[in-house]
């Protein structure tokens, strides 16, 4: 059980994991994983059930009624690291993570804002 919503795990595929993010699109996935095995996470990934849909109610149909059906849920997944210390919040704030190219990972570059980590000085740095 987590102590707090930052800080979940659970068994993904029968390992022991830190949530990183839940109900993740395939396109997010393929950066967040690039992005952590990068900083030696070893990541896992598991399919996320589909959400749970109330039944349409049934109403009376005639020959001039067509009926559609919902679109089908987009396949998201859940995303973790088998280190069970992982915080993604603690890991941003703390400056734990390095991009690619050497930049250290900002908010923005981690919700995917900014393409380049701009390195910023913390503003308990900032002299000005």
């Amino acid at each position: 059980m987590a102590i707090n919503k930052n800080h979940e795990f659970e068994d993904l595929n029968g390992i022991k994991c830190a949530v990183v993010e839940k109900n993740v699109a395939k396109e997010r996935v393929d950066f967040l994983k690039q992005l952590l095995e990068f900083n030696k996470y070893t990541v896992v990934l598991q399919v996320s059930p589909p959400p749970k849909v109330a039944p349409a109610p049934v109403a009376e149909t005639s020959a001039d009624t067509i009926i559609e059906m919902p679109a089908p849920a987009p396949e998201t997944f859940t995303l973790g690291v088998t280190d069970v210390m992982f915080n993604a919040v603690n890991a941003i704030f703390g400056r734990l993570l390095k991009t690619p190219d050497g930049h250290i990972v900002t908010l923005a570059y981690w919700n995917q804002k900014e393409r380049v980590a701009k390195d910023e000085i913390p503003y308990f740095e900032n002299k000005a």
